[in-house]
């Protein structure tokens, strides 16, 4: 038993350690305190797909850009591998980490070839040659399931589908262990989501990635996912560590989610 715990220690890649957030908001030169995340605390093991689910305006996508390093809590810790990656001294941590929006056409430079789109994280975060560059880009194209000849195209040639599979070639592009996934498939038609959802777990076991799936929709969440978080309200209110777990939920507000889509 003593044995189990430490491996699943040892296992664990994301920890998340007791974050708050609040903003300050103006309503008729009233300032007013909102608190968005409240005392949240939660873990990610290693090649596994936690989902957080939440209605909107619960908190789950400001929590998403804080286990990402892009905006920092009020309070708590986000641990990397061990790491807290809010910490200047642990900068290159955010290397590792990668993000998939839901607006893929806001998450692009129009003006950007898609070899140029997929090549930006390269440029910046490796040391890489243009030449290895471009046969790396030659690859990514191809793991994502485009043809090489989509390099030379501009995103307004794209449909959704292959625009947000160009987000998630970027998003690999330097090799990361974990991503974050931000309502990724919610913009495209139902068919479209099932290739894409796809293509994620294909891409988790060649790349040996980890994710965390934030949505709305929990038949995205039983499709990929390995556990589910339900939040609300800032917090998590149910947590389930094995999705085929799902039918023993005890939470009305997790149950009322659950009714939601068989009633749909």
């Amino acid at each position: 038993m003593e044995e189990n715990k430490i491996n699943k220690k040892n296992n664990i890649l994301l920890k998340v350690s007791n974050i708050t957030k609040s903003y300050t908001e103006k309503k008729f030169l009233k300032k007013t305190v909102k608190n968005v995340l409240k005392d949240v605390s939660f873990s990610l093991e290693k090649g596994k797909c936690l989902g957080i689910i939440g209605e909107s305006g619960s908190g789950k996508s400001t929590l998403g850009r804080i286990l990402t390093g892009i905006e920092n809590s009020d309070s708590g810790f986000v641990e990397f591998e061990g790491k807290n990656i809010h910490k200047k001294e642990n900068k290159e941590i955010k290397n590792d980490i990668s993000i998939v929006f839901q607006n893929y056409v806001s998450s692009v430079n129009p003006k950007f070839s898609i070899a140029e789109i997929i090549s930006e994280p390269l440029i910046i975060e490796t040391t890489m040659k243009k030449n290895e560059i471009n046969e790396e880009l030659k690859n990514l194209i191809k793991d994502v399931g485009l043809s090489e000849e989509f390099l030379e195209r501009f995103p307004n040639e794209l449909s959704g589908g292959q625009l947000q599979r160009v987000c998630i070639a970027r998003a690999i592009a330097t090799k990361p262990k974990f991503i974050m996934l931000d309502e990724a498939v919610s913009s495209l038609d139902v068919s479209t989501q099932v290739e894409i959802l796809d293509l994620l777990q294909k891409l988790k076991k060649e790349y040996n990635l980890s994710y965390i799936f934030v949505t709305h929709d929990l038949l995205t969440i039983t499709y990929i996912c390995d556990s589910v978080i339900f939040f609300r309200n800032g917090k998590i209110e149910e947590e389930i560590s094995d999705i085929k777990n799902l039918k023993n939920i005890k939470k009305d507000y997790s149950r009322k989610l659950i009714d939601a889509v068989i009633e749909f």
